[in-house]
Parts: structure tokens; C-alpha cells; sequence
């Protein structure tokens, strides 16, 4: 039997996406994440063994805290697993003591210490935030209200963000040991984006800045936990610095040809209907 490539996170995001580019490939896709038929959660390591078991190479998604990554890269490799590449966030040599993201970085240190070939992908923001993700609900109300200043974002569509981890996945040899930081093309601020998502979706939308504490209390009043909260008000807080405002040439080191503009998500989004009222 040939042997499989896992998905771990395979419901979300960037999941589903590689899933379904490795399945176009005739690649077999072993699909695992709490929702799906082949179950796998972070907190439960006593099932990951059957996970990983004629497992080649895996794509992973950073559990949401840290530790964790650590065990599952032991495990894979004593499974006979050759290669990970694993998700992690733009600039993460950077963040110093931040509260944010330290789970993507105790798998970045889990993934490059393993006895296996790896591949690290920093992305930037994902564009899909805004109609996938926590910035959708308040775009479908009217307005986007967050605790970002001036400093733009050079927002990654996650559809290259999946094309990467396959490349990443299918052809080892040239990407094993790399750490790849991608970005979009452009920077984009947060008030241009949501004014570019109004003309496309004929929408009248606005952008509000916020403080902190607002936007946390927003989020909790969300539904969002409250440590949650504080890592994504975290994340405002180093976008304001500016160390990842500009752009890189990963993507195209890679793919071998442009990423995709924050325009080109915006609609091929607005014409799927991602914003039209409820």
C-alpha cells in the first residue's frame, strides 16, 4: 500500500486546501483533525500512533498551545514519518517575549530538532480572515472594528499558502531545512482592505479603530475565551512595530511566480456571495 500523507488540521483553513490539491495529485490523504473520520487532537496523544501509522510526510497545524509538538514530532519520527511541514507565523524570530504565538514557536523548535527532513512556512495574515475567520461576523454586521494602527499588512492568500505546503511536501529535496516567510505581494492597511471589500461586495462597510481592551471585550463578547482574546489583541500589538509590514520573495522562491494580490481574494470572495447580508 502507498504510503499516505497526513493532514493534521485537515477541517480548517489551510487543511482542507492541501488536502484537496495532494488528492488532485492521486496522492493518498490520510485527513485527521477532532471533526473528521480519522480523529486526531492535540490533548489526546494516546491515539496519534494510529494516526501516523504508513505515514511518509505530514502537513501540521501548531496545536493551540505549546509543548504538544514536541511528542508528536518523537512520535512520528519513531513511526518511520520522513518529512513535516508545519504552519507557523510571519517573523516569529522576532516576537521576543510576546504572548503570542509561543505555541508556533514550540513547534518550530519541536519540527527543527526531529531526526526527519522539515519545512517551516511563516505566513503573514491570512486574507481569508476577513470571510472566514474572526474578522467576518463584524464585516456581515457592517463594520470592522480592531486595535490596528497605520502599519499595513501584506496579507497572504492562503489558497498559495497551500500551494507552498505541497510543493514543500512533494519535493523535499529542494525545501528540506528551509524556513519560508510569506507574505502577499503588496502591504494592505486594515482600513484600505475593508474599504476594497465594500466595492467589491456593493456593500456599505466601514473600518473603526479600537483600543485593546475593547477589542478583547468584543472578542469575549464573542464567544471567544478570554486567553484567547489576549493573544489576538497580542498580535496587534506586533504588527504595530512594523517588523513584518514589508514584503518577501518566498512565495515565488517557491512556486516559482507571483502570490496572489489581497485584490484577487477580495473577488474571487465578494462573487461567492461571502459577504451578502444573512
Amino acid at each position: 500500500m502507498n504510503a499516505h500523507t497526513l493532514v493534521v488540521g485537515a477541517t480548517g483553513r489551510t487543511g482542507r486546501r492541501v488536502a484537496a490539491r495532494l488528492r488532485l495529485r492521486g496522492i493518498p490523504v490520510r485527513a485527521a483533525s477532532r471533526s473528521s473520520p480519522v480523529h486526531f487532537d492535540w490533548s489526546q496523544p494516546g491515539g496519534w500512533d494510529a494516526v501516523l501509522r504508513g505515514v511518509d510526510a505530514a502537513y501540521v497545524v501548531p496545536p493551540p498551545v505549546p509543548g504538544p509538538a514536541h511528542a508528536f514530532a518523537a512520535r512520528a519520527a519513531a513511526a518511520g514519518v520522513r518529512r513535516l511541514v508545519l504552519l507557523s507565523g510571519r517573523g516569529a524570530d522576532g516576537w521576543g517575549g510576546s504572548e503570542f504565538g509561543r505555541n508556533m514557536l514550540s513547534a518550530e523548535e519541536a519540527v527543527r530538532g526531529a531526526p526527519l527532513e522539515w519545512t517551516v512556512l511563516r505566513a503573514s495574515n491570512f486574507a481569508q480572515n476577513f470571510g472566514e475567520d474572526v474578522f467576518h461576523a463584524p464585516l456581515l454586521a457592517g463594520e470592522l472594528a480592531l486595535p490596528a494602527g497605520d502599519v499595513p499588512e501584506p496579507f497572504v492568500d492562503v489558497e498559495d499558502i497551500a500551494d507552498a505546503a505541497v510543493v514543500a511536501l512533494t519535493e523535499h529535496e529542494r525545501h528540506a531545512g528551509q524556513v519560508y516567510e510569506l507574505s502577499g505581494p503588496r502591504p494592505v492597511g486594515f482600513a484600505e482592505a475593508v474599504e476594497l471589500i465594500a466595492r467589491a461586495s456593493g456593500r456599505a462597510l466601514t473600518y473603526r479603530r479600537i483600543t485593546r481592551d475593547a477589542y478583547v471585550a468584543a472578542l469575549v463578547g464573542q464567544g471567544v475565551g478570554p486567553h484567547e482574546a489576549d493573544e489576538v489583541a497580542e498580535m496587534f500589538a506586533l504588527l504595530a512595530g512594523g517588523s513584518v509590514a514589508g514584503t518577501t520573495g518566498d512565495l515565488t522562491t517557491v512556486l516559482g511566480r507571483a502570490p496572489r494580490t489581497f485584490e484577487e481574494y477580495v473577488v474571487r470572495a465578494a462573487a461567492a456571495g461571502v459577504w451578502d447580508p444573512l
